[in-house]
């Protein structure tokens, strides 16, 4: 890849999206923003951007059609597609036992279709863009929770697993073509979503899992991410980065 590389970033308005278009910038890419909802705050991000010829999209990524949609207009405005960082993502939180049937369902499904559906949809779509420019990269944001379990998201931690899994797949069906996929798996980041339960009781037990005694800032990811989009050997494919200052550790 040259040192002006074409970078889409879904859910890029704040938090870790936000930050890794920043750093991404900042390394001389030329950086798509996807938002869903608020563009305000994808202007804000896109405002803080160096260099120039960034764009922002618009898509509602559970769309399927909208989905292939961005990749197309991505592909044609940003004069290709060499990485895609799949960051967009939900959670919502709730006690097993004070929830009926269908908030069980209708939570899962929502999540499941944000987190994992809409970005395998992605993946297949930028991949097959990447396999005809003669190769990329696919960065996929997870969470220690598909790990350690998330008792009050049990639906958040399952799509992340299912987002491991599904990025150590495609790095085993891409390589020979030369697409590379890499995911980061942070713990609690001081985001925009992860701001109340960090603000409530809940939250020093929170920044005390980690033996440095807090969070991740956005920035911390934000490298990794550029790390991962810019400089990492391609025989890291297939690699889930732990970013969570050791509140959890796999063997």
């Amino acid at each position: 890849m040259t040192s002006r590389i074409s970078i889409l970033i879904t859910g890029a308005s704040g938090g870790i999206g936000r930050a890794a278009a920043i750093e991404c910038a900042q390394r001389g890419a030329r950086i798509g923003v996807h938002y869903n909802g608020n563009r305000e705050r994808a202007e804000s991000t896109l405002a803080a951007l160096a260099g120039d010829g960034h764009q922002l999209f618009q898509c509602d990524i559970t769309d399927p059609v909208a989905a292939q949609q961005l990749i197309e207009d991505a592909n044609q405005v940003l004069d290709g597609l060499d990485v895609l960082v799949n960051n967009a993502g939900i959670s919502q939180r709730h006690q097993f036992d004070e929830i009926d049937y269908a908030t069980w369902q209708q939570t899962w499904q929502r999540i499941v279709n944000t987190n994992l559906t809409a970005a395998s949809n992605l993946c297949f779509l930028a991949g097959k863009k990447m396999i005809a420019a003669g190769g990329g990269r696919i960065v996929n944001v997870s969470s220690r929770g598909a790990f350690r379990g998330e008792p009050l998201m049990p639906w958040y931690g399952a799509s992340k697993a299912g987002m491991n899994a599904m990025g150590q797949s495609l790095a085993q069906a891409l390589g020979p073509k030369g697409v590379f996929v890499y995911t980061v798996a942070p713990g609690f980041v001081e985001t925009e979503m992860a701001a109340a339960v960090l603000a409530s009781p809940e939250g020093d037990n929170i920044r005390n899992q980690s033996s440095i005694g807090r969070v991740a800032q956005p920035g911390e990811l934000g490298k990794t991410i550029g790390f991962l989009a810019f400089e990492a050997p391609e025989f890291m494919t297939g690699c889930i980065v732990d970013v969570n200052g050791a509140s959890y550790l796999r063997s």
